[in-house]
């Protein structure tokens, strides 16, 4: 009998797990977009709270704060919020884990590595969304925003 399509052993292995690797490159994607869309979001809010509070920072700076405390004030309520954040999702996601656990490879749901990774990574990636308001906030000339109250 003839034999038609053949195959080595890599390229059977390759087609079989063709579904498990697609999925977890769309999860790496979509996790790495919710990273960005949770660094866009915590910046667009600490940048609105700056501009609210531009009046209490000007006359913060006119009665003698420094810029780094209007910067460590910034950066502690942008910290504050990405704390709350991670003690929240790593409440949800250790309550949720039981359920993926057939879709974890080598990997167990309560593993504490993995959840302790996320959240130092996620409250890196805040504290570097927050500096950049927060900066702004420290130059703020209170001259000029005295000014136009």
């Amino acid at each position: 009998m003839p034999l038609f399509d053949i195959r080595t052993e890599s390229e059977q292995i390759d087609r079989i797990l063709f579904q498990e690797r697609l999925v977890a490159r769309l999860a790496t994607f979509f996790s790495a977009l919710a990273l960005l869309l949770a660094c866009i979001g915590l910046y667009g809010l600490l940048s609105y709270e700056v501009t609210r509070r531009r009046r209490e920072i000007g006359i913060r700076m006119a009665l003698g704060a420094q810029g780094r405390d209007v910067l460590h004030l910034v950066i502690r309520q942008g910290i504050g919020l990405a704390l709350l954040g991670a003690v929240i999702g790593t409440t949800v996601a250790l309550g949720i884990t039981r359920y993926l656990t057939s879709m974890l490879y080598n990997v167990h749901a309560t593993d504490p590595t993995t959840v302790i990774s996320v959240a130092v990574l996620l409250s890196v990636v805040s504290l570097v969304a927050c500096f950049i308001p927060a900066r702004r906030a420290a130059h703020v000339d209170p001259m000029v925003t005295l000014r136009y109250e």
